[in-house]
């Protein structure tokens, strides 16, 4: 294995503090001698198990690992070498023995542990499955980083010392401890973002106009808690406030450096805050991998800069950031956001503006509000970490453009919406096209089934455009989520109701009749033409205290679980009355856990504005958008109930058989078809249940095949990747010798045969890997009019149990198990069993880059693939720097 860019790691620590991991070259011999030389008498004793002459001896066996043998990592903080980790390969090839090494002053801060985890996987790479390590019984420090790590350890006494073996295959305890470490690391390192007590602003120009200088003046208008300094070339004073040239001439430390230069002297504006101890950069400047080749390199100094530093980078080409709690507006909007308890996190600048301005037009406030810009370092991602735990933020808002770590976000993303709900908006659904290929799978994948499966087993609420983003958003951070589908409609137009009750049964939402009691209460309330059904039209003659009097009744009914209110302007009622009657009724009501929805349609105002309360009613314009709204909340509460699933465990795994059948196929070759042979033992290494088959060269050779098997038969074509049905080289049903000898002529040997198998229902069941978020499985109707009938489903991999249940049960491959038609109900849990089976091949062989099983038959008991393809192709690693 040779030293790739792949080898280097970034890291982060307790404190929030950044760390590069990266191999020692030949270069490091004196940055090397320099960090033992450093170490305390204790530290040294503690590694060495003695106190050995600091020479080039002592580091040569760590320079330029090969990787096969050896292994090593160094942690630079600027050129300074402050940890060592390395591994050396036992006589047994699966084991290792591994030391580490850190610096006395970085103790502590979670150093070890990330050079063990980085080490332990790219040894993972290498074959290894155990790490050895001999440690002094007083090294209590060493010890607790073993047992911390979240591998499997085991612990030998021996004179003097104890023997740690650990196991560094991963494991699900592990990746938990991991995402653990990381948010405690994140959200620290964030802290200077979102709470600084110093800003500086660099390129803060006297001149009214320029973006700096704006944007400072934004610092101060918005009446930030801390310190704001203004810093430009001449060191002029910007709106009264002393300036200096230099963020390193600030007599005071500088939590949080917004730059906004010229993007050619960003890296030297960045530099200097940096060396002066600022933990935060937040940079406005453009000019960098958004410009091609020379700006891409420029952001990427920039980043190893502020990883030399320990520090985190905001941007760069971003819009800046807005917090409520310091009062910090350092972006160069045209004025502060009200504050609320939505957290906004944008790639684009100019569609955050849009969509903040939205925002506060339907009364909708942010906890804080954060531009990505290019992403380089800080993303979505880290700002799920940081929201997670934020007092101020009950809800997430997020415009993604792409994803940076999909699988990251992932599981983040499930864990976050646990607790609070977490609203996406995705740019670019169509760019990417859809896939060139054979298979049904790939086929039905296009380009939007990754991020909706991603979206869909995080929990993520997808809005479709800004409009129905801003709706669910306000719906969320004012109302409590329903505990089901059932609606009330109160109305003063008889039209507007039923457009209201369409826009509901759109949704999936009911309206069912009110109660005997309810509907007697409001007999005595409403004229006798008033409709008592569901919508509730109290006519046009409706007034204030109409709405006041008949809502509460409506909250109260115990068969509606949310109630929407809608009124158009008569004569005897003006919209901002009924809007204090609804909001007076509301609070009289007292039922806090249902949904009140107010759709307002009027020249007075916005709907927001008219209410004195939004936070007890939410307002809409239209019922379209108000019934939108409320699916969505109802799919949230429906998420949060489902159990969280869990990783199925699988016997009848054989993955070194599985890979061998790869290796073989690749083995002179880029990409190619599996032949009938290697698809059969491949599927049957992973113990999905397969047709008996026979493969015939010639007419003779069917005849006799036919006969083992027993008539009827199936015959087909051996050729690998072909569709069958659509080159008529697919023979269904064949009962004699004579109509086998028929169908071979015709199709042309080599050819398969299989006995016929009648009686459940065509199913499809494939794998596809996607570029950016890996293996996603998909299952759906199957058969011939697979692609016609489309409607498959995708989960990305790996399955929970929830996930395969969710794929076989639902959707019209659902209607299909459970018994389309009078046709008996399919073995749903075999079914399930197969695509978790799936799943568990593609995350083991991301080589596989496509697989069919059209159709698998779903049996009454059981299920089987009668027919499968399975195309593979050479993989080239992703190189992800951040390992966070």
């Amino acid at each position: 294995m040779s030293v790739t860019v792949d080898h280097v790691r970034d890291v982060i620590l307790r404190d929030g503090t950044t760390l590069r991991l990266r191999p020692p070259v030949a270069e490091d011999e004196d940055g090397l001698l320099a960090f033992f030389g450093g170490l305390s008498d204790a530290s040294i004793y503690s590694r060495f198990h003695g106190f050995p002459s600091v020479t080039a001896e002592l580091v040569t066996p760590v320079l330029d690992p090969d990787w096969d043998e050896r292994g090593a990592l160094i942690g630079t903080l600027g050129e300074r070498v402050v940890a060592v980790a390395n591994y050396v390969r036992l006589r047994d090839p699966s084991s290792a023995e591994v030391a580490f090494t850190v610096a006395d002053e970085i103790q502590g801060q979670g150093v070890g542990t990330r050079l063990l985890e980085q080490l332990a996987d790219l040894a993972g790479d290498a074959g290894i499955e155990s790490f050895v390590a001999e440690v002094m019984s007083s090294n209590r420090p060493m010890l607790r980083v073993f047992e911390d790590a979240g591998f499997s350890v085991t612990r030998v006494l021996e004179p003097g010392g104890v023997e740690v073996r650990l196991s560094i295959v991963p494991t699900g305890e592990y990746r938990e401890r991991v995402d653990e470490r990381d948010h405690v690391g994140v959200v620290a390192s964030l802290q200077p973002f979102f709470s600084p007590r110093t800003v500086a602003v660099v390129g803060a120009s006297k001149r009214r106009g320029s973006i700096g200088g704006e944007l400072f003046r934004d610092v101060l208008e918005a009446g930030f808690e801390g310190i704001a300094y203004p810093v430009n070339l001449r060191g002029e004073p910007v709106a009264g406030v002393r300036s200096y040239a230099r963020v390193s001439e600030i007599p005071d430390a500088v939590d949080l450096a917004v730059i906004c230069v010229a993007g050619e002297h960003v890296l030297e504006a960045a530099e200097d805050a940096l060396g002066a101890g600022t933990k935060a950069l937040c940079v406005i400047s453009a000019g960098f991998a958004e410009i091609g080749p020379e700006g891409v390199a420029r952001q990427d100094q920039l980043l190893a800069m502020a990883r030399a530093h320990g520090a985190r980078l905001v941007g760069p080409n971003c819009l800046g950031i807005d917090v409520t709690r310091p009062h910090l507006n350092a972006t160069f909007a045209p004025r502060a956001f009200p504050p609320g308890n939505v957290a906004v996190s944008s790639q684009s600048g100019a569609l955050g503006l849009a969509l903040l301005e939205a925002a506060d037009a339907r009364g909708v406030g942010v906890s804080a509000f954060v531009s990505i810009g290019n992403k380089a370092d800080v993303s979505s991602n880290d700002l799920l970490e940081y929201w997670e735990d934020d007092p101020d933020t009950a809800l997430v808002l997020l415009y993604l453009e792409s994803f940076g770590n999909p699988r990251k976000f992932g599981r983040l993303a499930r864990r976050v919406a646990r607790r609070k709900p977490i609203l996406a908006l995705k740019g670019g659904r169509t760019g990417a096209g859809a896939r060139a290929s054979q298979s049904h799978t790939a086929a039905l994948a296009g380009s939007e089934s990754a991020v909706d499966a991603l979206f869909h087993q995080a929990g993520v609420i997808r809005a479709d455009t800004l409009e129905e983003l801003v709706d669910v958003a306000a719906l969320l951070s004012t109302q409590p989520l329903p505990r089901g589908r059932r609606v009330a409609l109160i109305t003063n137009a008889g039209g507007l109701g039923i457009l209201a009750a369409d826009a509901c049964e759109a949704v999936g939402l009911e309206l069912p009749a009110l109660s005997e009691e309810t509907r007697q209460a409001l007999a005595v309330l409403m004229p006798g033409e008033a409709s008592l059904a569901n919508p509730i039209d109290m006519l046009g003659s409706a007034t204030e205290e109409t709405f006041a009097a008949v809502l509460p009744h409506v909250l109260r009914d115990p068969g509606i679980d949310s109630v929407i209110v809608l009124f158009v302007p008569p004569v005897v009622a003006t919209a901002a009355d009924v809007a204090e009657g609804v909001v007076r009724a509301a609070e009289a009501a007292d039922v806090p856990d249902k949904p009140l929805l107010g759709v307002f349609v009027t020249r007075e105002g916005t709907p927001a504005a008219l209410l004195r309360e939004p936070r007890r009613v939410a307002a809409f314009p239209y019922p379209e958008s108000a019934a939108r709204a409320l699916g969505r909340a109802v799919e949230r509460a429906e998420w949060l109930r489902e159990p969280a699933g869990r990783a199925p465990e699988l016997d009848r795994i054989d993955e070194e058989a599985g890979r061998a059948v790869v290796e073989r196929a690749l083995e002179s070759v880029s990409e190619a078809w599996l032949g009938p042979a290697d698809v059969r033992d491949l599927l049957m290494a992973y113990g999905v249940p397969v047709v008996p088959e026979r493969v015939a060269d010639s007419v003779d050779d069917a005849a006799s095949a036919a006969a083992a098997l027993g008539y009827p038969v199936v015959v087909k074509t051996a050729e690998g990747g072909v569709h069958k049905s659509d080159k008529g080289l697919l023979e269904l049903d064949v009962e004699s010798e004579d109509a086998v000898r028929e169908a071979v002529a015709r199709i042309g040997p080599p050819v398969i045969l299989q006995p016929m198998v009648r009686g459940g229902a065509e199913l499809l069941a494939g794998v596809v890997q996607d570029p950016v978020f890996g293996p996603l499985v998909a299952f759906g109707p199957g058969g011939t009019f697979a692609e016609l009938i489309g409607q498959a489903q995708f989960r990305i991999a790996p399955l929970t149990d929830t996930d395969a249940e969710e794929l076989v049960k639902t959707g019209k491959a659902g209607r299909l198990v459970a018994g389309f038609r009078g046709a008996p109900p399919s073995d749903a849990a075999a079914l399930e069993d197969v695509v978790v089976r799936l799943s568990r091949l593609a995350e083991d062989l991301p080589e596989v880059a496509e697989l069919d099983l059209n159709p698998v038959m779903g049996l009454p008991e059981g299920c089987i693939a009668v027919d499968a393809r399975i195309r593979v192709r050479r993989t080239e690693p992703v190189l992800l720097t951040k390992t966070w």
